[in-house]
Order: C-alpha cells, then structure tokens, then sequence
C-alpha cells in the first residue's frame, strides 16, 4: 500500500536501493498510495501515533540517562548522541508524517517533469549517478552504524546482562523479561527508522536536487541548438522571431523550474534547518567520545563519518545547484542573440527579441538555493562553519577534561 512513484507515462520510476529500502522501512514518513480505503488510512495514523509514543518513551529515558549522570562529563556524553539523533529525527519525521500528502505530490510532480530518464538522455543520467556517489557512501555508512548496535545482544548473551541498545534509564526495573523484550524490539524498531530517516532523506534531497540541476543545464544545451540551426538555415526575415518563440519556450519551462524549486523549499525548508541545528552538537559530542577512547566507542566512529558525509555531501549538491542556477542569467546574456539580430533583416522583431532576452536575464538575476527557513543557503560554505563551530565545542570539552 505504500505509493509506488510512476513516470508521466505510467511506468513504475526506477528508484535507487537507498529510495527503495527508505520506501520500504519507513512506514511512518512514506505516503501510502493514491486510493487506498478509509481504513487503511485510519490504520496507518493509529501506527503514526503508536510510533509517537514509542519516540517520546525513548526520550524520556535517554535524558534521563543524561540527567542521572550530569556530573560525570564522560558519562552524560555517552548518552547524549543517541539521545540529540533521536530527537532531531522525532521533529523531522513526524513532521514529514503529518505532511505526508504534500510530499507525494512534490515526488509526482518531479518524477512526472523533472526526473531526467536514462533512455531519454543516458549521458546527463550517467553524470547524475556519479553525482550521488556521496549520497549512497552516506547510506552504506549509517547502515554499517545501524549495524553495530547489533553487537549489544551478543554482549548480553556473553556476560549473562539484559542491557538496551542506547544508553537509558528507566523508572522501573526493565530488566524483567516482560518488560525487556518488548523494549529491546522497540530499540531495534526506532533504530530502523532514524536510519532509513537519515539516509533516505539526504538521498531524496540528492535526487531532486541533481535532476532539477541538470533540467537547468539542458535550458542551455537546447537554447544554444536552437541558435545555432537558425544562424545555419533560417531566412532572414523569419530568424528572429523563430528564435524568439524558441526564447519563450526556454523562459516557460525555465519558470516551470524555478517553481519546482519554490516547492522543494516550501517541503524541506524546516528540516533542513533542523538537520543543521543539531549537527554541530553531534559531531562534537560524538566526536570526543571517539577521541577519549576510540576501541571502546567505535560505533561513535562510524556515526560520526556518516554525519560528516552526510553533511558534505548535502552541501556538495546544494553548492552545485546554486552554481548552475547562478549561471542562469549569463546564459541567455550569452545566447547568440547578438548573431541572430545581425542576420535578420525584420527591425520589429528584434527590438522584441531583445526585451524577451531583458526579462529573462531579470529572471533569473537571483540564483536559487535551498535554504533552512531563510536562515542560511544549504552550501559547502554552511557546512564548513558547523564544522568549525563542532570544533569549537570539541575543543572546549576537551580543555574542560
């Protein structure tokens, strides 16, 4: 029942194994399918609300973890990722939870116009997977960190102890086998979910992101074939409004563009700026556990690159859509308009095709970028000053040791 995306022509989309697995693991953030029945929806919000619930029992035990040892910096710090994951993944997953509908339509209206197919242009395809190589070393990374919690029940077994996955503290005694197996399963449950949350996210920001990119950069592409057959066959006296309405054709689906964009902000504005308001915490906090004693907290490793991919990655990709778009206006400036009007012999119609070319370099004079509420651009540059400011923090800890 979970929706399946679908090309303009009807064919299932063809999804990355991140998408694929995010499809399928997260039942609480994916949209369910256009048409399903009233009870399948009822279910689903009674699951949405019982995962709620789950979320806020594991952070109030997590803080209490951190709490109870607030006066032992080493301890606290032992507590305190898990405990920072898991409360930036509640605000952004139920937040996209409540807003499921709306992300449905954002990814039909991108696999239906935006999303660049590779039987329709296999070599801008083949560059865009080489694009997302970061995004899917990202995915292999938190699964792999997903994957050393798996120790902890071997360790259980080993040394005859009922241990959690993350470090917690419950009000009652939840060593008691009643109580700790469905515990342990929720442990797993909300493990799977932050994860698929944290890499299927960035992998879903990746995918728009990178075919909108290159949706721009075949504006170019035709614009420029466009001026160039003109300049090589048409009369004179027709050139310049052929090429003009060939203008207008660009500009048109240009506008389509940047409108997608405005809804991709509009959907994941918030979470990014959630994503970059924890990040620096986490990359310090995770980053001295490493430090003090990196044998004992090798998971602290792994998720500590994972975030640190994840962000370069994310930045990465934002940096190059705004330099794509940033480009947007020299483009048309630099359209071989200037050709067409020596060559055509209709006055009238190049006065017109020169206030088309003005409108669309006026346009297009802002460079587009997503942005965390309006707060920052999602850029390299972004990244790089929360990785000064988790460096900042790190070192303070470590002077405090």
């Amino acid at each position: 029942m979970r929706y399946l995306p679908r090309l303009r022509d009807g064919r299932p989309a063809p999804m990355s194994w991140p998408l694929a697995l995010y499809r399928r693991l997260n039942h609480i953030v994916w949209p369910l399918e256009d048409g399903v029945s009233r009870r399948v929806v009822l279910l689903e919000r009674f699951v949405i609300f019982v995962g709620f619930l789950v979320f806020c029992l594991h952070n109030e035990v997590d803080m209490h973890y951190c709490l109870a040892n607030r006066k032992d910096i080493n301890k606290m710090l032992t507590g305190m990722p898990t405990y920072l994951v898991l409360l930036e993944l509640q605000i952004r997953g139920f937040q996209l939870a409540v807003r499921k509908d709306a992300f449905k339509r954002l990814l039909q209206k991108y696999y239906a116009d935006i999303y660049v197919t590779e039987e329709a242009e296999p070599v801008v395809f083949a560059r865009i997977q080489r694009q997302m190589l970061a995004t899917r070393l990202n995915s292999v990374v938190y699964l792999m960190a997903l994957l050393n919690f798996l120790i902890v029940p071997v360790q259980n077994i080993i040394h005859h102890r009922r241990e959690m996955l993350y470090k917690q503290v419950y009000l009652f005694d939840n060593t008691k086998l009643y109580f700790y197996i469905p515990l342990i399963c929720a442990n797993y449950w909300v493990g799977i979910i932050i994860t698929s949350m944290l890499f299927g996210e960035l992998n879903v920001l990746g995918e728009l992101m990178m075919h909108l990119n290159a949706r721009y950069k075949l504006l170019a592409r035709d614009l420029h074939r466009v001026a160039q057959h003109l300049l090589e066959s048409a009369h004179p006296a027709e050139i310049s409004a052929k090429y003009r309405r060939a203008v207008v054709h660009i500009l048109r689906r240009n506008t389509a563009l940047n409108q997608f964009g405005e809804q991709m902000e509009l959907e994941f504005s918030f979470r990014i700026f959630i994503l970059f308001a924890f990040s620096a915490a986490l990359l310090c906090a995770m980053g001295y556990k490493a430090y003090t004693n990196p044998l004992a907290n090798i998971v602290y490793i792994v998720w500590f690159v994972a975030k640190l991919c994840e962000l370069l990655a994310l930045g990465m990709l934002g940096s190059t859509v705004y330099t794509t778009t940033d480009r947007l206006s020299l483009m048309y400036y630099s359209c071989e308009w200037e050709q067409i009007i020596h060559k055509s012999s209709n006055a009238s119609e190049n006065v017109q095709l020169m206030k088309v070319i003005t409108l669309a370099i006026e346009i297009n004079c802002r460079a587009y970028c997503l942005t965390g509420l309006n707060y920052f651009r999602v850029t390299l540059v972004a990244v790089l000053k929360i990785i000064q400011g988790a460096f900042s923090y790190f070192t303070f800890l470590t002077s405090m040791r």
